[in-house]
């Protein structure tokens, strides 16, 4: 595969990147009432996402209530149908998605996706990182690489959604390690709190998952991180890259908010207002770099160029790995 499709993930990051901007006076809410939806399992990335969205919206004023609600499955392709069908039109609404639900509307053939929704903003990027517990036989990437060349099917592998960024990773990685991806011993869970478990639980040989999401568990002992698939080490955090493991292989996953189809320009317009004002907050600052996620803001209509971008490479690689 050419480098530049090992590399899909990172379309248009750094040309997306938004200026800081000026923090505003507090003053009235914008949204007295801002419903949160999370098509992801409570203690996944997605569900952390939209609850740091919260903290930090209520930390500057920016909101008055913020229900959520979860709805898990299939990469986000369980709860995606019923946002957009129950949601239309109400400008009071947001979804937080990522890079995942792309490729797990192409997975999974799904009828709605991410076309049926309207890009409001991209927020974070995380590498991926692959991690062994404790416990387990393998402890060093060395033992997991030799692993994988051996026979991918006798190593399974943890992550999120079928068709999602880990699993792509995953592939990726078999790829670069001269055997065929559709050889990987992929286990998809719906939310990583789920993922961890089976990780700790010694169910898997490995897994893969954001840093935010791997790092209470690596932190006391349990977890051995061992890669980053990103195109830089993570800052603060002494974990090798798989370029600089030997492997040609780099992807991130981003993340997003989308608000539902059909709701009106001023509605839009007073969402992008939503989250402008949001990622120039300390708060937010703050929640980026406590969890370790690389700001790549870019707001409509620019993220709608992206996300088109986005959904045509992933679909590209997806059928090179043959998970399409």
């Amino acid at each position: 595969m050419q480098s530049k499709r090992r590399e899909f993930l990172g379309l248009g990051l750094a040309a997306g990147a938004g200026l800081a901007l000026p923090v505003w006076a507090q003053g009235k809410p914008l949204f007295e009432n801002l419903n949160m939806f999370v098509p992801a399992a409570p203690g996944g990335g997605w569900d952390g996402t939209a609850r740091a969205i919260e903290r930090a919206a209520k930390a500057a004023g920016l909101v008055g209530n913020m229900p959520f609600e979860n709805v898990a499955g299939a990469g986000g392709m369980v709860g995606l149908p019923r946002y957009v069908n129950q949601r239309k039109g109400k400008g009071d609404n947001l979804m937080v998605g990522g890079s995942v639900m792309v490729g797990a509307a192409i997975a999974n053939k799904s009828p709605v996706t991410m076309k049926n929704v309207t890009p409001i903003a991209r927020l974070t990027e995380e590498a991926g990182v692959v991690a062994v517990p404790a416990s387990g036989s393998i402890k060093t990437w060395k033992e997991l690489e030799a692993a994988l060349k051996a026979n991918p099917r006798a190593v399974p592998v943890a992550g999120g959604s079928a068709g999602g960024t880990d699993h792509v990773l995953l592939g990726l990685i078999i790829q670069a390690l001269g055997r065929n991806p559709r050889e990987a011993a992929y286990v998809a869970f719906s939310g990583g709190g789920q993922a961890n478990a089976a990780l700790l639980g010694g169910q898997v040989v490995a897994g893969i998952s954001g840093y935010s999401e791997f790092e209470e568990h690596i932190n006391g002992g349990r977890l051995i991180p061992l890669a980053v698939s990103g195109n830089k080490r993570i800052p603060g955090v002494n974990l090798p890259t798989l370029s600089e493991l030997g492997v040609p292989v780099t992807a991130a996953n981003w993340r997003g908010v989308f608000a539902p189809p059909a709701i009106s320009n001023e509605q839009r317009d007073a969402l992008v207002t939503f989250m402008t004002r949001l990622h120039a907050s300390e708060a937010w600052k703050k929640e980026l770099e406590t969890r370790k996620w690389t700001d790549v803001f870019l707001t409509a209509p620019a993220f709608d160029k992206q996300l088109a971008e986005d959904i045509r490479a992933t679909e590209a690689v997806m059928k090179d790995l043959g998970l399409a």
